[in-house]
C-alpha cells in the first residue's frame, strides 16, 4: 500500500461475517465478492457494514457465516441504476487482512476531503444539535469517493459554518442507519443509509499545513507489518 497516497481515506473494521459472499465485479480478471459483517460499539450495539472483497485474498472457509473478519481499507462510494434512478451506494473496499487484530476500536475511519454540498443544520426534539456534510474525498486515478458524515454537538455547530469547497479532515465510525422509505401512500420500505460518524474534525487549506496521520490516530501498521496477508490495490 502506498500509504502517502492513500493516507486521505483509511478505514479499520473487525467484525463478524453475517452473511454469505456474493459475486460482485470484475476489474482486470479479478474477481470481488460482497458480503456484511457486524461491527460491535462500545455500547453494545451493533453496525451491519458492507464489505468489498477481492478473490486474491480470499482463502478457503474464512467467509464463513460466524467467521471474524479483520481489515484495513477504504470506504469507496459507487452510482448504482435502481428502478431507472442512480443511487449512491458506500462499501468498505479491503486492502488488506490482519492475522492478528490489535487492541484498538473495532471501527475506525480517517478521512481528509472537500465538502461538496451545503452543511444541513438542525436540531432534534431534545435540542440535539446535528449536522449533515457530503465530503469528496479523492482516490488514485482521478476518482473521488463521496461520504456522507454527520457530525454532533460542537462538531455540528463548527461544520454549518463551513462552505462548499473547504477541505477538512474527519475522523470517527462508520454507522448504519435502518430508515422507511415511503414508496406510496400505502407502501413503505425498511432501507439502511450508512454514514461516518464524526467524532473529531478539522478544516484546514494546505495538504503540507496538516498531518491527518498524527493529528488523527487510526492505527498504526508500523511493526505489524509480519501480521498483514498479501494486499490488493485497484
Amino acid at each position: 500500500m502506498n500509504y502517502v497516497t492513500e493516507k486521505n481515506n483509511k478505514v479499520y473494521v473487525m467484525g463478524e461475517i453475517v452473511s454469505d459472499a456474493t459475486f460482485s465485479h470484475e476489474v482486470y480478471g479479478e474477481g470481488f465478492y460482497e458480503f456484511f459483517v457486524r461491527v460491535m460499539r462500545l455500547s453494545g450495539q451493533a453496525d451491519i457494514l458492507p464489505i468489498t472483497l477481492s478473490e486474491r485474498l480470499i482463502q478457503d472457509g474464512m467467509l464463513a457465516k460466524g467467521k471474524q473478519i479483520c481489515a484495513v481499507g477504504q470506504f469507496r462510494s459507487y452510482n448504482k441504476l435502481e428502478n431507472g434512478k442512480s443511487r449512491l451506494m458506500l462499501t468498505v473496499f479491503v486492502r488488506e487482512l490482519l492475522d492478528e487484530p490489535p487492541d484498538q476500536n473495532p471501527n475506525t475511519i480517517l478521512l481528509s476531503g472537500y465538502i461538496c454540498k451545503p452543511p444541513v443544520y438542525r436540531t432534534t426534539p431534545f435540542n440535539r444539535e446535528i449536522a449533515d456534510v457530503l465530503v469528496a474525498v479523492n482516490r488514485a486515478y482521478n476518482k473521488s469517493d463521496y461520504i456522507p458524515c454527520i457530525a454532533w454537538g460542537r462538531n455540528a455547530r463548527f461544520v454549518k459554518n463551513l462552505n462548499v469547497g473547504d477541505r477538512i479532515a474527519i475522523s470517527g465510525r462508520i454507522q448504519s442507519r435502518e430508515y422507511q422509505k415511503k414508496l406510496s401512500d400505502t407502501e413503505s420500505r425498511t432501507m439502511t443509509a450508512y454514514e461516518v460518524s464524526v467524532s473529531k474534525l478539522a478544516a484546514f487549506d494546505a495538504g503540507e499545513d496538516f498531518d491527518i496521520d498524527s493529528e488523527f490516530d487510526l492505527y498504526s501498521l508500523q511493526g505489524k507489518v509480519d501480521a498483514l496477508a498479501i494486499s490488493v490495490d485497484v
